[in-house]
């Protein structure tokens, strides 16, 4: 299974909020530039973040986004939830009432095992685990972070 850009750039993202944000707000231009996202496709990954309450956003002169939480408080698995859906392999594997043989399936055992795996890590990852790898790799006020 492979997250798509939407995954991936909404995360780099929030790790430059996290890096870069202070207490203030953030221009997206400014994560634009720095991340080598286009503007409108940031504009568009900001959505669903906002919806899903991990960002705020103020238009306007003066304008940008913000985290609503310290990155401590960001669990990985709320971003890639809210940019790429359920993290299930499958849909079975959330919902066996999708397929009559799910009660003597056993490739579904293994889905529910990867998707088990993949929610444990993202839910004990949080931003601010990135913020500080980040910053082990002596390129945290870099302006391009591989995620």
């Amino acid at each position: 299974m492979r997250f798509s850009t939407r995954g991936r750039y909404g995360l780099r993202a929030l790790l430059d909020l996290a890096l870069h944000g202070g207490n203030g707000l953030t221009p997206l231009k400014d994560i634009a530039r720095r991340q080598e996202i286009s503007l409108h496709y940031l504009q568009r990954l900001m959505a669903p973040l906002i919806a899903a309450g991990l960002v705020t956003s103020m238009r306007g002169a003066g304008g940008g986004v913000a985290l609503t939480r310290s990155p401590a408080e960001i669990r990985l698995r709320e971003v890639i939830e809210a940019l790429e859906g359920p993290v299930a392999p499958v849909e079975c594997a959330d919902d066996p009432s999708c397929c009559n043989r799910s009660a003597l399936c056993v490739s579904r055992e293994v889905w529910t095992e990867m998707k088990n795996a993949m929610v444990q890590v993202l839910q004990s990852t949080t931003l601010q685990d990135l913020v500080e790898r980040q910053r082990k790799t002596g390129r945290a006020e870099t302006d391009m972070y591989y995620i």
